[in-house]
């Protein structure tokens, strides 16, 4: 059995330091997890941590999917056969820079739901289904059954959201009544308000910090002086922002401070050790004043997070700085580390097959609803995607500026047809000039959404506008139409040459290869958008950078024809500008702009 007590772990009655790299499932392709996790044990680590994600698990209330990369199970038996222990964290919140922190957003459509991750009946009852669904499997992999799974963690840095002791009991007593008998942990940040606010007593507490590690562990030790030395997070790099630089570590520096918290005799779980990418519409978002919620920053598409296992799964220079260290601390001699998949040549590909979402709209959107004012995205049943909102501007009048208030997250404005402009959260939110000629004007605002919160006050961001005005007058009688996105390649479209006229623009391309290998997508003279390959969604881009290319994962690909499908949300391009997709020989991954160092 594994044990905690005031000496250390032990393992069957031998003591046990834990070497731990995280590495999330759902970031990564199911085919590329073992050579993930060979990668871990190459570098010298011995435990793989990963979060759960709740809303990936559950995408509708009721409804769970186990299936792909959503397999829980196959990735807890792959880490096994790897030769590793495991670390699960399937607290209902997982931050991560994940899509409302893991939360369901359909919990923000639920009128009976008041509060989140607090003793809220209605919230505690959706989350108790969850768990009655997702904690037998955890439990069938834990140590004590023939498994690996050596702790399972209670709640993620609650100390950062709230106070409510209660809560946490609720959720240590539900993984105990649902069979988890292994040492049960919180983690949190070394500060005391931290630690007072989201641990529980007779459980493990453990720190994440990036830095300072003699200051983070005499913090603990002082609050709870019988825990063993754990940083549960060590974050040795960091993740983008859209518009940002990207955020680099040195990784000499980064080693420096895995070397002095091993030398002070604790264990730790390296954040990240391999990032991976987050798919589809799965990014989240936090803000530049969690505690006030203000200052909205979306996450991009990949997590490489500067990690030793970069997202590709090739060794870097910090995975050597690492490995020199962590080798010290080795049972024995470790294992080469592999190289990753090649990547698919240089070339292009030419899109030559367009549809404009504005004729295709009957054929995506859900039925039209009706309101007095605009309703949001999760009133309308869905997660993620556009919703075009439509209403009048009574006439004729002057020139006065059109607003929209609680817009989440950007807006395509369009006047009688005609683009007025693009509105975005925390920046443009207005038009200064739109007049009425006539006796009314149809203003429509195509809404798209960007990831939720995943940290702090602004935790179950709803998507949408919360009103739109002209002048200091509201605009009543709303439509709304719904198109999701993220999921599936949108079937059925007429596809041919698109008509002409403003608005997003779908294009379509196919990618002929003789063998399955990685690829770099760029889009030149694309601005903004989503990109799917074999009906799989690769997730965002945006011209503003610092991401300036997708990873493709191989297994995507098959042997022969492959269709890439591109919407293009600030078309129609240029007339000197032809869709395409480049790929790039970039094992980078096409970061621009000099790196900052932070993370720390």
């Amino acid at each position: 059995m594994f044990r905690v007590s005031t000496e250390g772990f032990s393992l069957d009655g031998r003591p046990l330091r834990l070497l731990s790299g995280a590495l999330h499932y759902f970031r990564v392709l199911p085919e590329q997890w073992p050579h993930r996790l060979r990668m871990l044990r190459a570098m010298g680590l011995d435990t793989v941590e990963t979060y759960v994600p709740w809303n990936l698990h559950e995408p509708r209330p009721g409804v769970y999917d186990f299936d792909g990369i959503a397999d829980l199970d196959r990735f807890l038996h792959a880490t096994r056969e790897a030769g590793l222990h495991a670390i699960v964290r399937p607290s209902p919140y997982i931050c991560a820079e994940w899509e409302n922190g893991g939360l369901p957003w359909w919990l923000l459509a639920d009128p009976e739901v008041r509060a989140l991750r607090c003793q809220d009946a209605a919230y505690l009852a959706h989350m108790d289904r969850w768990f009655d669904r997702l904690i037998p499997v955890v439990a069938a992999h834990q140590v004590g059954r023939g498994g690996n799974v050596l702790m399972v963690q209670v709640e993620n840095e609650y100390g950062s959201y709230g106070t409510d002791t209660g809560y946490l009991e609720h959720l240590a007593a539900g993984l105990r009544a649902r069979g988890i008998d292994v040492p049960l942990f919180t983690s949190d940040g070394p500060d005391d308000f931290f630690l007072t606010g989201g641990t529980l007593p007779g459980h493990l507490a453990t720190v994440n910090f990036g830095s300072r590690p003699a200051e983070a562990l005499a913090d603990l030790a002082r609050l709870r002086p019988d825990d063993p030395a754990m940083c549960m997070e060590f974050w040795c790099g960091w993740f983008d922002h859209w518009g940002t630089d990207h955020v680099v570590r040195d990784p000499a520096d980064a080693a420096g401070v895995l070397e002095e918290l091993l030398a002070a005799g604790a264990s730790v779980n390296i954040y990240m050790a391999h990032g991976g990418t987050n798919f589809s519409t799965w990014a989240g978002a936090n803000t530049e004043d969690p505690a006030a919620g203000t200052g909205y920053r979306p996450t991009v598409t990949s997590y490489d997070y500067d990690a030793p296992v970069d997202e590709r799964g090739a060794a870097t220079e910090k995975f050597w700085a690492f490995r020199k260290v962590l080798e010290r601390y080795a049972d024995g001699p470790l294992p080469a580390p592999e190289p990753p998949a090649p990547l698919l040549p240089a070339g292009e590909v030419a899109l030559e097959e367009s549809v404009r979402l504005f004729d295709v709209l009957d054929l995506l959107a859900g039925p039209e609803v009706r309101a007095a004012e605009p309703p949001s995205f999760e009133e309308l049943g869905i997660g993620h995607g556009l919703v075009l909102y439509g209403s009048r501007i009574p006439g004729p009048r002057g020139p006065y500026p059109l607003s929209v208030q609680g817009l989440a997250d950007r807006a395509h404005v369009f006047v009688d047809g005609e683009a007025a402009g693009v509105l975005e959260r925390d920046a443009a939110e207005s038009l200064p000039d739109v007049a009425v000629g006539g006796p009314h004007a149809r203003v429509e605002l195509l809404v798209e959404s960007m990831g939720r919160v995943n940290y702090g006050t602004a935790l179950g961001d709803r998507k949408g506008v919360a009103r739109v005005l002209h002048t200091q007058q509201m605009l009543h009688g709303w439509s709304a139409r719904a198109v999701e996105l993220g999921h599936g390649t949108p079937d059925g479209l007429p596809w041919g040459t698109a008509g002409s006229g403003p608005g997003p623009v779908f294009h379509r391309g196919f990618l002929d290869v003789a063998e399955p290998a990685d690829g770099c997508l760029a889009l030149p003279g694309m601005r903004k958008g989503y990109v799917w390959v074999n009906g799989f969604c690769l997730g965002r881009y945006w011209e503003r950078g610092p991401q300036r290319t997708l990873y493709l994962p191989w297994p995507l690909l098959r042997q022969g024809r492959n269709e890439i499908v591109v919407l293009e949300l600030d078309g129609p391009l240029p007339q000197d500008r032809r869709p395409v997709v480049e790929l790039r020989e970039a094992p980078e991954l096409g970061w621009a702009g000099p790196g900052r160092t932070g993370g720390s």
